[in-house]
């Protein structure tokens, strides 16, 4: 009796173990449903409620100022001005007297020409002046004795009349001789060519020992001034119609009031010229080939780069719109029937509205009606927007232009869900 009294102290009844594990259970089920009630950490409430989070789009608020309509076309360098040298006086090339692809000086000496037989003319004509001089002499001498002899009666009037007639000869003479001398050293300085003007000048089209100037004035180089340049550039006539009726109408002013146009060139490789022009003038005649109006902008080159015959384009500002809006151009939806942005109002809700957009400026449109300065348009976030039903709202935060930091996601976003395996693990 005794031992078995003992056995039956030492193993309770199983009874017992029901009711402790029936204890346990219930104190876990109270302690998860206490975890159940309380959001996650870091988690916000909406999100803990099973509520959407609203979402983030980037938007600009709508700047009105003055804006410059830039319009881009393509254009050629052309020297600012030009001249051939050429032969004028006949014969052989004796020396060339510069280095090709060389800046030269007006007046600075290029070529040597044999000037042998120029220089016997020369001679000759100077040796005729001298001999038509000394004839003046003569016949103004025999002109002052006639004088007091005629008047006295001593001689005849018509050999006085001979006198006069002799001397006015001997001075007629004498200026012929003096033009002959003249041409005679023209014709000697042509057998050194000059530059006719200051500039670059390329490769000699001949070389010592040819014949030049037989007959004609024989071409030998060409000299091209390339500071400033000039750029020919072409635009439609119906835009530029269409410029000058805006102007006209006061929908748009001149870019820079009175003065010329600024004009920027952009090179072959897409980068901009450090130097600024200005617009020279616009033809007054219309092209009936191509329909084009040409237009001329003079551009500063002192170092040279821009070289006649290169291909470029201009970026002229030919006029401003006031009050005028630019919006990128991601945010604005162009069709058939219209263009059209979305804004965010006060309440995050947004609205479609149509507007009036004119030209491209650096990827921006300018819009021209539609739009009241202060309203935030939409330009990034579209694609959230497809995933939510319409009439959500949404959080705006400034746009960033693409290459800058994005925008931090949202808190909700970032936080894990209610109910993750990590979060009931931590609780």
């Amino acid at each position: 009796m005794h031992s078995t009294r003992h056995a039956h102290d030492a193993h309770p009844p199983r009874r017992l173990y029901r009711h402790a594990s029936l204890a346990l259970a219930i104190t876990a089920a109270l302690a998860l449903a206490a975890c159940g009630d309380k959001p996650a950490e870091g988690q916000a409430p909406a999100a803990a409620a099973g509520q959407a989070p609203q979402v983030q789009v980037g938007v600009v608020v709508a700047t009105p100022g003055d804006v410059g309509l830039v319009t881009e076309l393509p254009g050629r360098v052309e020297a600012s001005r030009v001249a051939q040298v050429r032969a004028r006086s006949a014969g052989i090339l004796l020396e060339r007297l510069f280095r090709e692809g060389s800046d030269v000086k007006a007046g600075q000496a290029l070529y040597r020409i044999d000037a042998a037989s120029y220089e016997a003319t020369a001679q000759s004509a100077r040796a005729a002046l001298a001999r038509s001089e000394a004839n003046l002499i003569q016949a103004q001498a025999q002109l002052e004795r006639y004088k007091p002899l005629v008047e006295a009666n001593a001689i005849s009037k018509q050999e006085f009349v001979n006198a006069e007639a002799a001397y006015k000869q001997a001075l007629a003479d004498v200026a012929a001789g003096k033009a002959n001398v003249r041409t005679a050293d023209i014709s000697l300085g042509y057998a050194k060519v000059t530059a006719p003007i200051s500039g670059r000048i390329g490769q000699s089209l001949v070389t010592e020992g040819a014949l030049v100037g037989q007959g004609e004035a024989t071409p030998l180089a060409v000299i091209q001034q390339i500071d400033p340049v000039y750029i020919n550039f072409t635009q439609s006539s119906s835009e530029a119609f269409k410029l000058r009726k805006a102007m006209a109408e006061g929908k748009l002013k001149k870019a820079s009031g009175n003065d010329a146009a600024s004009v920027k060139v952009v090179l072959e490789d897409g980068s901009v010229y450090e130097r600024t022009g200005k617009l020279l003038f616009t033809d007054l005649s219309v092209d009936s080939a191509t329909g084009q109006v040409t237009l001329r902008a003079e551009v500063p080159n002192p170092k040279g780069m821009l070289l006649p015959g290169l291909y470029v384009r201009v970026q002229v500002e030919q006029a401003q719109v006031s009050n005028a809006i630019t919006l990128p151009q991601q945010a604005v939806t162009r069709t058939e029937t219209g263009d059209t942005v979305s804004i965010v109002g006060d309440d995050g809700k947004i609205t479609k509205r149509t507007i009036k957009v004119g030209a491209a400026q650096d990827q921006q449109w300018v819009v021209l009606e539609g739009l009241k300065a202060g309203e935030k348009v939409m330009v990034d976030g579209f694609q959230k927007l497809q995933m939510l039903p319409p009439g959500t709202p949404v959080t705006p935060v400034p746009w960033k232009a693409p290459g800058s930091a994005p925008a931090a996601a949202p808190a909700a976003e970032a936080a894990p869900a209610a109910g993750a395996p990590a979060a009931a693990a931590a609780k």
